[in-house]
């Protein structure tokens, strides 16, 4: 099984509160914890950081990433994923910098990216990114 790339829409479906287990995202997450088959990288770990201002919601943040996997980017990667940026521009979808290194960081070590980011999915059309889909 493919490892899986959990960037930061997906992690704040499943630490918010008003959200529940059924959720096809938070599912699909709580699976691939279970079998310890979700990496991260730095990135998305500030991301969620800076998103939660409640203590013991970062708590959590902290611990849950104690177990994951930090994947992170090459000299290369900065380089590919500016220019999957501009493949993005040149077809008339914007993919910011930040989503253009997680994209580039799942394309370079063959993992599938778990997103709610409709971003990605515009972007998944003109780049060769492995996107988890519901169903």
């Amino acid at each position: 099984m493919t490892a899986v790339l959990a960037e930061t829409s997906a992690w704040s479906r499943y630490f918010r509160s008003d959200i529940d287990d059924s959720d096809a995202v938070v599912a699909e997450l709580d699976g691939h914890l279970a079998e310890r088959n979700v990496v991260t990288t730095g990135i998305v770990y500030l991301e969620l950081l800076r998103g939660f201002t409640r203590e013991r919601t970062r708590e959590a943040i902290r611990s849950h990433f104690d177990n994951v996997p930090f994947v992170e980017p090459t000299r290369e990667d900065y380089a590919d994923a500016a220019n999957l940026c501009i493949t993005c521009r040149r077809a008339g979808v914007q993919l910011g910098s930040v989503d253009g290194l997680i994209a580039q960081i799942c394309i370079s070590n063959n993992l599938t990216l778990l997103t709610d980011d409709a971003d990605f999915t515009h972007a998944g059309h003109h780049i060769p990114l492995d996107l988890w889909s519901p169903g």
